[in-house]
């Protein structure tokens, strides 16, 4: 009895909250949710963006256009009232106290999420397996937004033939592979992901291009240019200068650093718990202000290039992909797996439609470009 008198103020509260943000439960708009269960309510208040995330895959609830529905919780700051609940304020306070992101940890986001399999990825990037944010400024399809963000890198980092470049979380090898190609560069990439040296290897066979399966901190060589493309977010706060540190020593004197990283609008110290959980183990999304105190006294800061909105289109081409070519991959991953990932590219969609989070590109020196740096957009 006591039971359903409470659960008529929980739908009411998350109502309310929802009505703040222009989001109705049952509506007829687009990104208006379908409550399918009314316990949900209940599980949203107890467990927060865990709990909505859950529930959503559950088939909880629905809602047609979940990259706006998201928009608007993020635009409404409707996000960081829900991700207050017990369980998040327990890890934040673990992820203060503990490295999370531990040596011994460091291949734990490689086998879980980038170790998926490769044919997942084939069907939703483009055809040079990049997978991080495109650069939309001139691009009318995605494979032309990665070219462009490939390209852009290359020419912020002043490749020229002959010269040799470090890539920290090479992924499926697409930019070693681009700067081998068109500017003549001998490239070595780390990763933690087997399933991407495998299938990285066949992609830039005959060229001078070498993945090796190991943690940025075990590797010790020196080169002319260093570039880091999405790998950051998984270094976490505790490692920020250590990873500074080891660039620096792997890149000659008058080297270039470029990092490219989804940045936080404010520094944190965990991650969304369902991203936490099934997306992106032991991530961490770097704040500008843990950027550059990681980076003090070891690199002068040359070019600060924002570009976040370009993820929305990017991660909407993704969507669009996996989606279309979900029937070649329905029998090995399942429904839930659909569900699932459905959410984490449309809710990341909404998170950078609405610059809740933002995409850097930033350029470094060890002691500064005499004359100053020349910007590349």
């Amino acid at each position: 009895m006591l039971i359903n008198l409470v659960k008529p103020k929980f739908h009411s509260h998350i109502q309310d909250m929802l009505a703040s943000a222009d989001i109705q439960t049952n509506g007829d708009r687009p990104w208006d949710l379908q409550i399918h269960n009314p316990d949900v309510y209940q599980r949203i208040l107890r467990e927060g963006l865990l709990g909505l995330g859950e529930s959503y895959v559950e088939g909880w609830w629905d809602c047609p256009n979940l990259d706006e529905f998201f928009t608007k919780i993020f635009r409404s700051n409707l996000y960081n009232l829900v991700d207050r609940d017990l369980a998040t304020v327990l890890e934040t306070a673990k992820a203060k106290l503990w490295n999370m992101q531990s040596l011994n940890r460091s291949f734990q986001i490689g086998k879980h999420h980038y170790d998926l399999g490769n044919e997942l990825y084939q069907l939703m990037l483009d055809s040079r397996m990049t997978y991080t944010c495109g650069y939309w400024k001139t691009a009318q399809n995605l494979e032309d937004a990665q070219a462009a963000k490939l390209d852009l890198i290359c020419q912020k980092l002043q490749l020229k033939k002959g010269m040799t470049l470090l890539d920290i979380g090479c992924g499926w090898g697409s930019l070693m592979k681009y700067a081998a190609e068109k500017y003549e560069v001998s490239c070595v990439g780390l990763t933690v992901s087997q399933e991407q040296i495998k299938l990285g290897e066949e992609l830039c066979k005959g060229l001078p291009v070498k993945f090796i399966l190991q943690d940025y901190r075990q590797f010790d060589e020196q080169f002319d240019r260093v570039a880091s493309v999405g790998m950051i977010e998984h270094v976490g706060h505790k490692n920020y200068r250590v990873f500074m540190e080891k660039v620096n020593c792997c890149l000659k004197n008058n080297g270039l650093f470029l990092l490219h990283t989804i940045g936080s609008n404010y520094t944190e110290f965990y991650i969304d718990r369902w991203i936490n959980k099934y997306i992106f183990p032991n991530a961490l999304l770097p704040s500008a202000a843990q950027i550059c105190a990681s980076a003090e006294k070891i690199f002068v800061v040359e070019d600060w290039h924002n570009f976040g909105q370009y993820y929305d289109p990017t991660l909407m081409a993704w969507w669009h992909n996996f989606d279309n070519n979900w029937g070649q991959l329905a029998d090995k991953y399942g429904d839930e797996f659909y569900r699932m990932w459905k959410y984490y590219l449309l809710m990341s969609a909404g998170a950078f439609r609405s610059r809740h989070i933002q995409v850097w590109q930033i350029m470094f020196s060890k002691n500064g470009i005499l004359g100053g740096y020349p910007t590349v957009r």
